[in-house]
């Protein structure tokens, strides 16, 4: 196989999971923004009922759950607690903006 095919063979494949990462991104997002619509309906309704924005237990539980899902998932742990950490820290931004209106 001469380089040019070769390339042409690298390149379309390259393109062709490119496109797959960017649907697959495009659906986190998605995911991302159901997922915060939620989380806004319980700053509201904890707001509602002078609950504390964060709940520690629950979110240790999350971790735990989102660590077994990742390992089940054959991906890093410790990445998917970051990344739930990183939202938790977002939902408890929005629940204690929410809890001062």
């Amino acid at each position: 196989m001469n380089n040019s095919a070769n390339d042409e063979s690298v390149r379309a494949e390259l393109n062709r999971l490119r496109d797959s990462i960017d649907n697959i991104d495009a659906a986190v997002i998605h995911m991302l923004a159901e997922r915060f619509k939620c989380t806004q309906q319980v700053g509201h309704l904890k707001a509602a009922h002078r609950m504390p924005p964060a709940d520690p237990a629950r979110e240790a539980r999350q971790i735990a759950r989102l660590r077994e899902l990742a390992e089940n998932a054959k991906l890093d742990p410790a990445f998917a607690e970051k990344f739930l950490n990183f939202i938790i820290a977002e939902v408890i931004r929005h629940h204690e903006t929410i809890a001062r209106a």
